[in-house]
Parts: structure tokens; C-alpha cells; sequence
């Protein structure tokens, strides 16, 4: 099984649905808040090119983006190759 990161910040709806997502399939993932850690926030920045939203997404390292393009992958059938992939 990949390994799955997700940045997120407490009480965001965006991370819940990608973190149900993931959940329905199984999938553990590691999860880093970065609501009061500026440290890891320009982390995640670093990793996903810029992007400052949460959350952000990555299989295997490999940065996926947010929670809907985590559910675009989902729906085109392209999530679970990812998964399985580690």
C-alpha cells in the first residue's frame, strides 16, 4: 500500500471529505495539522509548489493536490492504481 500525506487544519470540510474518502478505501494516511505550525505550513508550501490551501495531498511523495482532485481521481478510476502502488 502507497503512502498516503494529508496537510490539513482543524474544522476545514475540505479535509474531512478527502479524509473520509481515503478512510472508505482503507487507507491509512498520516495527517500533519498546520493550523498553529507555521513551520510545517511552509513545508507543505514547498512541497505542493506554492499552494497554500488545505489540504494537501501526496501518494507516495508524489503531490496529488487537494481534496477535489483527490475525489477527480477517485471518479476517473486513477486512484486506486496510486494506491496500490507503494
Amino acid at each position: 500500500m502507497a503512502r498516503v500525506e494529508i496537510y490539513t487544519k482543524f474544522m476545514c470540510p475540505y479535509c474531512a471529505r478527502a479524509k473520509k474518502l481515503l478512510q472508505s478505501k482503507g487507507v491509512d494516511y498520516e495527517e500533519t495539522d498546520i493550523g498553529m505550525d507555521s513551520g510545517k505550513r511552509s513545508e507543505m508550501m514547498q512541497r505542493s509548489n506554492g499552494r497554500h490551501t488545505v489540504p494537501q495531498i501526496f501518494i507516495d511523495g508524489r503531490h496529488v493536490g487537494g481534496s477535489d482532485d483527490l475525489a477527480e481521481l477517485e471518479r476517473s478510476g486513477r486512484l486506486d492504481p496510486l494506491l496500490q502502488a507503494g
